[in-house]
């Protein structure tokens, strides 16, 4: 029973490899499953291991990558200069500091819209959002119910292959400034302070008030 379970395991991890060489894009991993007619998703996550296990192993130029629940098989960055000279590649302009801002800000913030890139930087972003979105790093995410019903925008699968991660809960943390939050917890500490004065400043004032009125009658009362 063991000596098949090992056999559907390696005869899902060949089906595996050469779907994804074939397809040379990311395929989501519960279509690959249906394909690889794999008895149970555990027998295809072992199919996967197999698969990733064996390009580790072997010393291959050829990686097995997932992206978000998808697979695809990609070259590694290693080999990266041989690529582009058997194939007479240009190396692809890096990303400007205002596409990286464009981008996290969509990263950390998806789906968003145009305007609410350009409300976080102050200025226009539209021609950024669509270079990106030219370069495949970006794609639409419907619209959202808001007036105008705008586009909005999410990161792609590249860009996760881009940067190397699975998906985007292995961004790294916004780095938080402390400063900023010990200054912004003394504002509210001070705004609290002068709030309890004003309203002790208020009660006084009403006391006083108060206590004028019935000096006032009490002299009325006398005349």
């Amino acid at each position: 029973m063991k000596h098949e379970n090992i056999e559907n395991i390696s005869a899902t991890a060949a089906i595996l490899e050469a779907v994804l060489f074939a397809a040379g894009e990311p395929i989501d991993g519960d279509k690959l499953m249906k394909v690889c007619a794999a008895q149970s998703p555990a027998e295809f996550e072992k199919a996967v291991i197999v698969l990733k296990a064996r390009y580790t192993e072997e010393g291959s130029g050829i990686t097995l990558l997932c992206l978000d629940g998808a697979y695809q098989l990609a070259t590694k960055s290693e080999y990266a200069p041989y690529i582009r000279e058997a194939l007479e590649l240009r190396r692809q302009t890096p990303l400007s500091p205002a596409a990286m801002e464009v981008l996290a800000i969509i990263a950390y913030n998806q789906p968003v819209s145009k305007p609410f890139v350009e409300q976080v930087r102050g200025v226009d972003s539209s021609s950024v959002v669509n270079s990106l979105y030219e370069k495949g790093l970006l794609e639409e995410a419907g619209r959202l119910d808001l007036p105008g019903r705008p586009i909005a925008y999410r990161t792609s699968e590249a860009f996760l292959r881009c940067f190397g991660i699975s998906k985007l809960s292995e961004l790294p943390p916004i780095a938080v400034d402390n400063e900023q939050l010990e200054l912004e917890q003394e504002m509210s500490d001070l705004e609290l302070e002068l709030a309890r004065e004003l309203g002790e400043t208020m009660s006084e004032i009403s006391e006083t008030e108060i206590n004028e009125t019935q000096v006032s009658e009490a002299e009325t009362e006398v005349l």
